[in-house]
Parts: C-alpha cells; structure tokens; sequence
C-alpha cells in the first residue's frame, strides 16, 4: 500500500489556483464576448440607418466627440448634425424620406473597447432615380457600456459607365 499524497491549501496556493481559474474563464468566455459586440454594432448599425431621418437615431448613434468626414469633402460634428434637425417635431413624416439608406458588405474589427466597422452605403432614392453607393468606414468607442460612433469616414462610389 501506497501513501496517499496530501495537498497543502496554503495561501500562495490558493492564490495562484484562483488566478489561474478566472485567466482559463477569461479565456473561454472571450469569443462569445467578441461575437456578442459584433452582434451588438452590427444591429445598431443596421437600426440607425433604418432610422437615420430621425433626430433621436443620430443623437444615440454619434458620439459628443465626433468627427465626421463627407463624401463631399466637409467636416463636422455631432452638433452640425443635430442642428439640421432643430425646428422639426422628430416625428415620422407622412411622406416617405427622399433616400432610404441601408448596408451591406458590413465587417466589423473589434480591438478592445475600439471598434472599426466598414460597409457599403446604399442610398434608394424614393423617386426612383438612380441608387446610390458609398463606402464608409465608422470608428466606435465603448464607453459606459455603450458604442458610439467617434469618426466617420463616407465616400462616395463613381456609378459604373
């Protein structure tokens, strides 16, 4: 008969096994936090563009900070942005919105609380002229729990000839 061998639970031992476990929890539960905010900016961005003729999408969708560059060549922010909603009610307007945007191709690059998602634009207009194109390009913050954009980047695809 052999001994038994008996384990000593020191502090430095129990130390050291509990770091390792929530390393090994750390590790395991990553993917699905990563997968879960690829979920999360990829809804929000598909909602704000179903949404974008309203004040409310823009004012949860841009950040305080932001900086957006146009595919025109201008610059502005969130402020500049909002201001062209000032005087209006914000409610649904009984006449459909001139362009109906949405995305595709979307590919989002998680880096931390960092993100980058890069789309093509497509802007229907409702008169049925011809569809529009841009790739843009936005740079999200996690802040407080919630994404918001901090830059933007649009521009616009030349049509085929």
């Amino acid at each position: 008969m052999g001994r038994t061998p008996v384990l000593i639970w020191d502090k430095g031992f129990m130390k050291n096994y509990v770091r390792a476990s929530l390393l090994v929890m750390a590790l395991l539960t990553a993917p699905l936090a990563l997968a879960e905010d690829e979920e999360i900016l990829t809804a929000m961005l598909h909602d704000f563009l179903a949404n974008s003729s309203t004040a409310e999408a823009h004012e949860k969708f841009w950040a305080d900070d932001l900086v957006y560059s146009s595919s025109a060549g201008a610059r502005f922010g969130k402020a500049d942005i909002l201001q062209g909603f000032a005087g209006s009610d914000d409610e649904p307007a009984s006449e459909p919105p001139a362009v109906v945007y949405s995305g595709e191709e979307v590919d989002v690059r998680l880096y931390d609380d960092m993100a980058v998602v890069a789309f093509k634009l497509v802007g229907t207009p409702s008169d049925g002229s011809k569809v529009l194109y841009y790739y843009n390009t936005g740079t999200f913050v996690k802040r407080d729990g919630a994404w918001q954009v901090v830059a933007w980047q649009a521009t616009k695809i030349p049509p085929d000839e």
